[in-house]
């Protein structure tokens, strides 16, 4: 299984797929990571590489028979098209889920508090701050995609509702 976790910076992604990643015994995939890697080795200007890295560690693991979560903020059509491809050359089922954070105030708070963890991809790499994500472009879905929202359930009972629930996972 390829289970895509998709959304703006600071919604709650990473902490939701990481717990995915541990319940599931999946490999965490995280394309803000592969990025940070990317620049900080001295690439400038990262536009598809960190992506086009991800897809293919992504099928990698999907060949070995693997359970893989996707960390990303997939916002166009063509990221979340290359991320279906990659399951189907694989044989493997797709699962896309849009994490939303519908509290703009906690949303901001999130993203703000975010800078103090910089220091974890030390470098070139750094979180993008509220301006930024506020005006972030990501396109609608036009395609089936779970959503959930971080500022009404906690991180376990999401967890908890994606594994459970025969329509999710």
């Amino acid at each position: 299984m390829l289970l895509v976790l998709s959304g703006i910076p600071g919604t709650g992604k990473s902490t939701l797929a990481r717990e995915l990643s541990r319940r599931l015994g999946a490999v965490y995939l995280r394309v803000d990571t592969v990025e940070a890697a990317l620049l900080n080795a001295g690439h400038a200007g990262i536009t598809v590489e960190g992506y086009a890295t991800a897809y293919a560690i992504a099928a990698d693991n999907l060949a070995l028979g693997l359970n893989v979560v996707a960390d990303c903020v997939n916002p166009v059509a063509e990221t979340r098209e290359a991320w279906a491809e990659v399951a189907r050359e694989a044989g493997a089922r797709l699962v896309n889920v849009e994490v939303v954070c519908s509290d703009g105030a906690e949303h901001r708070r999130r993203v703000e508090s975010r800078h103090a963890d910089a220091t974890a991809h030390a470098g070139h790499w750094s979180p993008p701050d509220w301006e930024a994500v506020a005006k972030w472009p990501y396109q609608p879905w036009q395609t089936p995609v779970l959503r959930v929202d971080t500022a009404r359930d906690s991180v376990t009972e999401l967890a908890d509702r994606l594994l459970t629930e025969p329509k999710s996972i």
